[in-house]
């Protein structure tokens, strides 16, 4: 009892020690500014002596620290409507508006700023804070423990680790990450975390992807169990005469909608489960920036609500904020430098782009890795997570390039923070790493071949070819989640009118999804036969299976059923394919396979395309303005990585490939049956955590400062 007691008082004195050496060093901080910023002051006109400035200082940053400790939650929580990009936007503004708030409660009114020296004074003092808040406790477990704690909502820290019950599973998507780049960043030493992992405690696979390979596809298949009649990322449906768009919420709720129906079940994440900064919501009950309910508003649909989790505190904004900033300069500088060496293959990186970005790889990355930390500490069964900032970057840059590497840096520190958050749960926790497609390099199809693939289509069919065509936009997963946060509605996509629907009915319907182009004829109210086409449009098949750029076509004949056409005039009928022989033989075992059960799609397009693969040079062609791309057959981008912990069984037998996303998701099943049933009842002083769909709490004890994720905080034995 007596240790006890002593104990708790030791805790007391180093918390009174902290908050003092802050204050102190927050009040050192204010004296230099004004020093440095003519339009910040501290003394009367007529001059203070030392002294007397000093304890002006010290009551500034008292109230400051006070008003930001207490006010600036309330303050986000009411902006929480508010376009989450553009609450980041407004840190600046509220953090200098509470400073001019602390100064004005300075007796006898000696703390005087302009509103632009307020903004930086009050984002200077938020970072000095907090970086000495964390140095403090970096050789104290347990205050590193309380600030995580406080991170995920809990009253008191309290609840003792069972490291004999049931673990909890953290799934951590890595967006576009191929098995063979994992391998290549590890074996430059790129990702120390996960190396050590590999060599250690993980065992390391890859696995095989649909013909769709891209994160609508595979990510509802293992979320849901099923991606039956998912094409493509994009395609057009006769039957409804609706444009699907993976990364659109709309097309994303009638995704998740139509696989429970097929399966009869919720998802993976049922019972308990967390879904964070995904397409789709597995069924989760706690759900973060999840696209598939960021068009829905009313209480209970609140995804944007892990913005809130993070930007709430004010050195967290502050940081973002910063670093959103950094993240666009470095984007232009790298995109000038491209150009300046000429570097090939090249597309275009201005427009938004840097700004789109700039959210993928900071402040998405940063909001998910809070939410995730949450889950952890709240002791969630399972929590699956996405980071699309690789994926992002190497669709511009090249997967192989050097910027897209410098993001798996970045990762790997997320994955280094989360697996130390863990160690902190009340619960033992299994992670599990993996990817949903992986990137294919090359020159652009209309960049190889001076045509886009709907100007090729336009030609053939005898149509005008505009003078400036307008570009298919990104498949990028990020700019869904940048028009969600954004508040902005659907995007139309090229051709498309208001509604969803082509804008003339009788002209084709050309659609890429990176490498993978479909084509559909909307005035034909069912799929197209090759006899059809033929008569209407004599040229358009010679002339797409013959093209140099295109590896083969998927067509429908009355004749022989579905057909695979290819150059040097190869034609077989599907069931007659084999991965061996023939134009699917240099795509690799499974291709046959993965062309039949997507033939089998009730909106399958009249023409499927897939472009040329270079097994030599591992190279496609994408249909859209991409150097890295993902999307159909050829390369490493049906060839996903899995890194699961070695104590849990094998995927697979021995020397058996793991081919398709639903024969992953019963994999990622079976290891969360193998965990044991789940307890029905939480512990009694463990909330839910703010970053969730449920009302976020507004009662969070002060200092609540996320750790921060490019510069870990140090355990004590750093």
């Amino acid at each position: 009892m007596a240790a006890a007691h002593e104990a708790h008082w030791r805790r007391i004195g180093g918390g009174v020690l902290r908050v003092i050496v802050v204050w102190a060093v927050s009040t050192l901080t204010l004296l230099a500014l004004a020093g440095i910023l003519p339009d910040f002051q501290l003394q009367s006109d007529d001059g203070d002596s030392i002294t007397r400035t000093a304890v002006t200082a010290v009551w500034g940053a008292g109230a400051f620290g006070l008003l930001s400790a207490l006010v600036w939650p309330l303050v986000v929580r009411a902006l929480l409507l508010v376009p989450a990009l553009v609450l980041g936007l407004l840190v600046f503004f509220l953090n200098g508006s509470l400073l001019l708030v602390a100064l004005w409660l300075i007796p006898d009114g000696r703390g005087e700023a302009e509103p632009e020296s307020a903004v930086i004074v009050a984002a200077v003092m938020s970072a000095v804070a907090s970086a000495t808040s964390t140095a403090l406790a970096v050789r104290d477990d347990n205050a590193y423990r309380r600030r995580l704690y406080r991170l995920a909502g809990r009253r008191h820290a309290r609840v003792e680790r069972d490291p004999g019950g049931p673990p909890g599973t953290v799934f951590l998507q890595l967006d576009g990450v191929g098995h063979d780049t994992l391998r290549t960043a590890l074996a430059a030493g790129l990702m120390p975390t996960v190396a050590e992992w590999a060599a250690t405690t993980h065992r390391l696979t890859p696995w095989r992807t649909d013909w769709s390979s891209q994160t609508g596809a595979s990510q509802l298949a293992l979320l849901h169990g099923t991606n039956h009649d998912v094409p493509a990322f994009r395609w057009y449906e006769k039957d409804t005469g609706r444009l699907m768009v993976s990364n659109r919420p709309a097309s994303a709720v009638e995704l998740q909608r139509r696989a429970a129906e097929r399966t009869g079940d919720p998802g993976l994440l049922a019972g308990g489960g967390a879904s964070r900064g995904n397409l789709f919501g597995g069924g989760a009950e706690q759900l973060a920036l999840v696209l598939s309910v960021s068009a829905r508003r009313g209480p209970g649909t609140r995804s944007r609500a892990g913005y809130f989790a993070y930007f709430r505190d004010p050195a967290n904004a502050t940081r973002t904020a910063v670093s959103y900033a950094a993240e666009v300069v470095r984007e232009i500088g790298q995109s000038v430098r491209a150009r300046l060496r000429g570097d090939t293959p090249r597309v275009p990186r201005g427009g938004l782009y840097p700004f789109v970005r700039a959210f993928a790889t900071v402040v998405e990355r940063d909001v998910v890795v809070a939410a995730v930390m949450g889950d952890v500490l709240a002791g969630r069964r399972a929590v699956y997570a996405d980071f699309v900032a690789y994926d992002e970057v190497a669709h511009h840059s090249g997967p192989h390039s050097r910027d897209a590497f410098r993001v798996l840096e970045r990762i790997d520190r997320c994955v280094a923070l989360i697996a130390r958050a863990a160690e902190h749960a009340p619960r033992p926790y299994r992670i599990v790493l993996l990817s949903d497609h992986g990137q294919s390099p090359g020159e652009t199809f209309e960049s190889a071949y001076g045509l886009t693939l709907r100007d090729l289509v336009r030609v053939c069919c005898g149509l005008p070819v505009p003078r400036r065509a307008r570009h298919s936009p990104s498949g990028a997963e990020a700019r869904g989640a940048l028009r969600s946060a954004l508040h902005r509605p659907d995007g139309l996509e090229e051709g498309e009118r208001p509604g969803g629907r082509p804008a003339r009915g009788a002209e084709p319907v050309v659609l890429a999804s990176g490498n993978l182009g479909l084509i559909a004829f909307p005035d034909a109210p069912h799929r197209m036969s090759r006899e059809e086409i033929d008569r209407r449009h004599p040229a358009l098949l010679p002339t797409l299976a013959g093209h140099p750029g295109i590896g083969f076509l998927l067509v429908r004949s009355e004749r022989y059923g579905s057909v695979v056409l290819a150059p040097g005039g190869f034609e077989a009928a599907v069931d007659d394919l084999t991965d061996t022989s023939g134009p699917l033989a240099v795509f690799g075992p499974g291709t046959a396979e993965a062309v039949r059960r997507t033939d089998s799609f009730p909106h399958v397009a009249d023409i499927m395309v897939n472009s040329m693969y270079d097994p030599k040079t591992g190279c496609v062609h994408a249909f859209e303005d991409q150097i890295g791309s993902h999307g159909g057959l050829g390369g490493e981008q049906a060839r996903p990585f899995l890194l699961w912990p070695a104590g849990l069984t094998p995927p697979v037998a021995d020397g058996m490939p793991l081919t398709g996303a639903e024969a992953l998701h019963r994999v990622l099943r079976r290891w969360l049956r193998e965990a044991g049933p789940e307890e029905p009842d939480e512990p009694d002083d463990v909330d839910a955590p703010a970053a969730q769909e449920r009302e976020p709490r507004p009662d969070v004890r002060p200092g609540a400062a996320l750790p921060v994720v490019d510069g870990l905080a140090p355990d004590k034995n750093s």
